[in-house]
């Protein structure tokens, strides 16, 4: 299991936990913890008896954003190349930054966000590629580049609509009002409120069990072609999919589970 500086990784019974672990900087995102995300999810990717992950943080806020000092140091390092140089670098940095996130969503083990507290900013970058969220009663979300003087460039303005819908992402992103976690529930962007954090964490750690007992061929497939689903025609789906079926259908997956469901027993799928 790999050991960072910024985030906290446990791995038990085929569930894996990462934690955001800057508690008293309120989990904010500089450079070395951003690339550890990466680092992170392509391991719980790799790894074969990881089956699901749970996203979740240390301390009371989940993540305030961008670390300020980050912003500063890119500036600095872009500051003394000449123009040209420094557009083509600063385009470098920022698909640098995208594809660290895009990890979440292209791991093949479902990502489980548990919210607790400020997400803010980087925050609903980084939910916002998992497959599934839950929050606390207290958790609250700003889309908050637009207060900063910049534009959302790491993956919010593109996920966000497509998952609570134009209206909502575009008042949110454009006034980047603070809202509770009932209405990021009712929007779609959060599919649980919980009491307290402590619950919170108890529904998601429950949810990527159920997740871990069931076929690894199956539960990745879904995710897989959900993915592509929702950025593809209902036509292309269905294509992707038979496609996807013809090579992964007759699995040996498929029979244990078929062996369980008649003899009324729980099936123990290999990783």
């Amino acid at each position: 299991m790999p050991d960072f500086e910024f985030l906290k990784i446990t791995h038990q019974n085929k569930v894996a936990e990462v934690s955001l672990n800057r508690p008293d900087k309120a989990n904010a995102l500089h450079e070395k913890m951003w690339f550890e995300v990466e680092a992170a999810f392509r391991w719980a990717d790799e790894t074969p008896d990881v089956r699901a992950v749970i996203l979740r943080s240390e301390g009371s806020r989940f993540c305030s954003g961008i670390d300020f000092e980050f912003v500063h140091s890119i500036g600095q390092r872009m500051g003394s190349l000449p123009d040209g140089r420094r557009q083509e670098q600063l385009l470098a940095t920022i698909r640098a930054l995208q594809k660290s996130f895009t990890m979440l969503e292209t791991c093949r083990k479902p990502v489980i966000a548990a919210i607790q507290g400020v997400c803010y900013g980087g925050g609903i970058d980084l939910v916002t590629a998992c497959d599934i969220r839950h929050a606390s009663a207290d958790a609250t979300f700003s889309v908050k580049e637009v207060d900063l003087g910049i534009v959302a460039d790491i993956g919010t303005l593109q996920r966000l609509p497509k998952i609570v819908g134009e209206g909502r992402a575009r008042e949110w992103a454009l006034t980047g009002k603070v809202f509770q976690a009932d209405e990021a529930q009712r929007a779609g962007l959060i599919n649980e409120v919980t009491a307290d954090a402590a619950s919170l964490l108890e529904l998601a750690r429950g949810q990527a069990a159920q997740i871990a007992e069931k076929s690894p061929l199956a539960v990745r497939g879904t995710k897989q072609v959900l993915n592509y689903s929702r950025d593809h025609t209902v036509a292309e789906g269905l294509e992707h999919v038979a496609t996807w079926n013809a090579g992964m259908l007759l699995s040996h997956d498929l029979r244990l589970a078929v062996e369980a469901a008649m003899g009324r027993k729980k099936a123990n799928f290999p990783d």
